[in-house]
């Protein structure tokens, strides 16, 4: 049995006052509403911004909330699911402006102050600040990589506590690349917690595999929970736009997103022109993710070509946007970093910046850059390992 938050109970009791307010429009279309917040209700002139006014109700300036998002914007997402994954109904999608906020809503729902979420290391490292802001711990467990990225399951189990609440999975994981198996994925559900699969980058895999999930969803009993938005698989960061689906025990799933739906509406943070614009921008998005592949995947192949035979070497990738070169234990990460950009002219991020063991030196690479300028990258940084090698 899931135990959700006691700080995201609903607190409401139906009431006659409650029921005849819902059933009075519907009852007395012409009475007056002296209630009425909304100002695109209300009939007025929108002509100063140069807009046309928002009556009639279908017109696009009209605010009509709902707090799980536009119907038809859920009704794309669902339509667009990986295919591979089992398709949700848009009942199961909450609409959300970036995935930040989506996991500052998952703990809100699963953890109360002081709970722990088990969370992958190496990671991205905004996990950790917007897990203390909604004032829940964060307990690490280990990637394992042996030639290939795994979940070290021990390490899951060994972090696991009396108030473990949830499992968050990064599906590739940024910046590993690495996808969750579906045997691990399995195991994972076993435990018995929540999962929440961040899958943001899961239409960028490099290779098919087919031990791979393309989304969590469905594909457990556990409650399980999949990111996704506009910022990545559309590479639209600034229309603020992303999502969650929920999949589990169909009774769990309905009580997580009453709660959702009820914390949602406390905020409705998100924009209404970009849920109306939705369903067209997904039937653009794979021509977009078509394109950026192609340039990830000439990146990363120009990284291995610039660093064959060296000292430093690429380490394996399945997907997303990030490759990972391990360095030869020269000198401190942090020195590497500042060698390459005063005499490489060249910015990487350290491994430290996502928890990478202190055992080797690692870089972090974003493969987006143009080629032309990746490949003077990467040749700046075989140049700097061939520098370090030769003085020793």
């Amino acid at each position: 049995m899931v135990k959700l938050s006691q700080r995201s109970a609903i607190d409401a009791l139906p009431s006659r006052l409650a029921a005849a307010l819902d059933a009075w429009p519907r009852q007395h279309p012409e009475a007056v509403d002296l209630t009425l917040s909304n100002p695109t209700r209300a009939e007025l002139s929108y002509a100063a911004y140069g807009w046309q006014s928002p009556a009639p109700p279908a017109g696009e300036l009209l605010y009509a909330p709902d707090p799980l998002g536009d119907l038809r914007a859920r009704e794309a997402i669902a339509a667009h699911w990986p295919r591979h994954a089992a398709p949700p109904s848009p009942e199961q999608i909450l609409l959300l402006p970036s995935s930040s906020e989506a996991y500052h809503y998952l703990f809100l729902l699963l953890c109360d102050p002081g709970d722990e979420v088990l969370a992958p290391e190496p990671s991205y490292p905004l996990l950790a600040h917007l897990a203390q802001y909604a004032g829940v711990r964060l307990r690490p467990y280990r990637l394992r990589y042996d030639g290939a990225w795994h979940i070290d399951l021990d390490s899951v189990r060994h972090a696991r506590g009396p108030r473990t609440r949830a499992i968050i999975l990064i599906s590739p994981n940024n910046p590993t690349g690495s996808y969750t198996r579906r045997d691990e994925l399995l195991q994972l559900a076993d435990l018995g917690l929540p999962l929440v699969s961040d899958e943001v980058f899961a239409h960028y895999a490099h290779r098919p595999d087919p031990r791979r999930l393309s989304s969590a969803l469905g594909a457990s009993q556990a409650l399980t929970f999949c990111i996704d938005g506009l910022s990545k698989s559309a590479g639209l960061p600034q229309l603020k736009l992303s999502w969650i689906g929920a999949s589990g025990p169909e009774a769990a799933v309905r009580e997580a997103l009453d709660r959702l739906a009820w914390i949602s509406d406390t905020y409705l943070s998100v924009g209404t022109p970009v849920q109306r614009a939705l369903p067209q921008l997904l039937e653009c998005a794979p021509r977009f993710r078509q394109g950026l592949l192609a340039r990830l995947l000439e990146n990363r192949s120009t990284l291995e070509r610039c660093l064959a035979g060296g000292a430093a070497s690429v380490l394996d990738c399945e997907g997303g946007w990030y490759a990972i070169v391990r360095l030869p234990d020269l000198a401190e990460e942090e020195e590497w970093v500042l060698s390459l950009l005063g005499r490489g002219n060249v910015a990487t991020h350290p491994g430290y910046f996502y928890d990478f063991s202190a055992r080797a030196p690692h870089l972090v690479l974003s493969l987006l850059s143009p080629p032309e300028a990746f490949e003077r990258g990467a040749t700046a940084i075989a140049r700097e390992v061939e520098r370090r090698v030769a003085s020793g």
